[in-house]
């Protein structure tokens, strides 16, 4: 009756947090202790909860337990299947409120938000030139590497960039 009437008489002494049935309290107050109940028997990874644990064994039997339902793609985790069915319904949780740009994962909001800030966290550590996401500073490597790994199947001509090779096969098809 208690989840229906919602009193939780169990109460944590730590933070407060209260709950409806004692073994709850008694799982919750893991946390505060620091004691890892549960182990990976394959990589000794340690957690305090047995979800957690299940969740994790994922990783080494590769199961995904969480599956859409709309296009079959499976996760392993349920707060990925969450993010995943956003592209479905077309939500953009995270909004920005100085432009508008909207989207569905709050990394994604984080790093827009550095073209707001000005802040450039990636330096090159030849030039000091800086950039605010990691993709950038590796493009702007092979200035200084001139590693050119795409190379032109058809004609041996090699390029830095992606888009330049793609822009290079033009000239072989035409299109």
């Amino acid at each position: 009756m208690r989840i229906h009437t919602g009193e939780k008489l169990y109460k944590c002494e730590v933070c407060g947090y209260a709950f409806n049935r004692k073994g709850s309290l008694k799982t919750h107050m893991v946390v505060h202790i620091g004691e890892k109940l549960y182990r990976c028997e394959v990589c000794g990874f340690e957690c305090n909860h047995k979800g957690n644990l299940k969740t994790h064994m994922c990783i080494h039997t590769g199961e995904k337990l969480y599956t859409c339902e709309l296009c079959s793609y499976a996760f392993n985790k349920s707060g990925n299947l969450k993010t995943h069915m956003m592209i479905h319904t077309g939500e953009r949780e995270y909004q920005c409120e100085v432009c508008g740009y909207a989207c569905n994962q709050r990394s994604n909001l984080n790093k827009h938000m550095r073209i707001h800030t000005g802040e450039r966290r990636y330096k090159c550590e030849v030039c000091d030139k800086a950039f605010n996401q990691n993709p950038d500073l590796k493009s702007h490597m092979v200035v200084h590497t001139g590693e050119r790994e795409y190379k032109c199947e058809l004609c041996g001509n090699a390029f830095s960039q992606k888009g330049s090779l793609k822009r290079h096969m033009k000239l072989h098809t035409g299109v």
